[in-house]
């Protein structure tokens, strides 16, 4: 079948091609509400399909961006995702999510592939194992913002939850119910991933603040795969954690298991916060008391920031490291 193209439009709505163009645009300024009818009519009963990439080479932008993140099973992610694509649904944009798997090769592949696809920027969670391509891509004045992670020596501006706040807002919360000894069960922490040596941090801090002593053995960061052992080694010291704060999502699902194996009883053997609401901490017996990150709001921070500098053409002035406060959520684990 032949293609049908905006003059056949512009024919069967006795309208210039321009007026099609200006309606295809959504610029209504000087045109009449019969004007805009007839077209939409003409339209959709000749079946016609704009060329989008004709449109995005003439517009010089696609109307797409790419998110790339950095582990899409933890429940943040998926959250900020949302949120990200309800912002640009709003402003006619379209998203091409990516999950690079903690793996740099696999987010350098990414990267080269939106870029090939000319996507108009990128909201990325960077794993933080391609500094020369990030400074490629800020040379290039390619509009780009962080999420969740620094990169250091690289000036792009990134969203950040409060992450030392997140932890002491815990522990201060465990004191306050009379637990004193107290463990923190995180992911692995050979990269340095920004989220977790902060949570870790405050963690720190919040007991040193108070005059407790810090024990090494109180501490594990590992992949989830090991977590059950480290767990078990925890709670087989002579004088075991009293209260176990797992500093993200996947980290409260392996406690919990492990608890649930031990058959331990929350919150009178084992007191417990998790930093990251999860969908099942309501519903849960006894129901999860947590450190809410503010997702909606980061995600529409971090989807302003990337429109802005599509915009703009990305000048990346005024870069900045945007922080956003934690919210603890007391329900029945503490």
């Amino acid at each position: 079948m032949k293609r049908v193209t905006m003059a056949d439009v512009a024919k069967h709505a006795n309208v210039s091609k321009s007026t099609v163009s200006q309606y295809l645009n959504k610029r209504y300024d000087y045109m009449g509400e019969d004007t805009k009818k007839r077209i939409e009519k003409s339209i959709l009963e000749l079946g016609y399909q704009p060329n989008a990439l004709a449109r995005s080479l003439k517009q010089k932008k696609t109307s797409t961006i790419g998110v790339i993140v950095a582990n899409i099973l933890h429940a943040f992610s998926t959250q900020l995702i949302r949120t990200i694509e309800d912002v640009c649904h709003e402003n006619d944009y379209h998203v091409i999510v990516c999950n690079a798997d903690d793996d740099p090769h696999k987010e350098k592949k990414y990267i080269e592939m939106l870029r090939a696809k000319q996507v108009d920027g990128l909201i990325v969670f960077p794993t933080g194992g391609n500094v020369e391509l990030y400074l490629d891509l800020l040379t290039s004045r390619y509009p780009l913002v962080f999420m969740d992670r620094i990169v250091p020596d690289i000036p792009i501006d990134t969203i950040l939850l409060n992450n030392e706040n997140a932890s002491r807002l815990a522990v201060n919360h465990f004191l306050k119910r009379g637990y004193e000894r107290i463990g923190i069960v995180t992911t692995s922490l050979d990269h340095r991933i920004t989220p977790r040596m902060e949570r870790l941090e405050g963690y720190k801090k919040a007991l040193e603040d108070q005059g407790l002593p810090l024990k090494e053995e109180y501490m594990i960061g590992v992949e989830v795969s090991k977590m059950k052992g480290e767990l078990k080694k925890m709670f087989s010291l002579p004088e075991p954690p009293q209260a176990i704060l797992a500093g993200n999502d996947l980290s409260l699902i392996e406690v919990l298991n492990y608890v649930k194996q031990q058959q331990l009883s929350v919150p009178d053997d084992i007191g417990l916060i998790g930093i990251d609401e999860v969908s099942f901490a309501n519903i849960y017996n006894p129901a999860l008391t947590t450190v809410k990150q503010p997702g909606a709001e980061m995600g529409q921070k971090a989807a302003a920031l990337l429109f802005e500098r599509i915009e703009n053409g990305d000048s990346q002035t005024d870069i900045k490291i945007h922080r956003f406060e934690p919210e603890l959520i007391v329900r029945d684990s503490c």
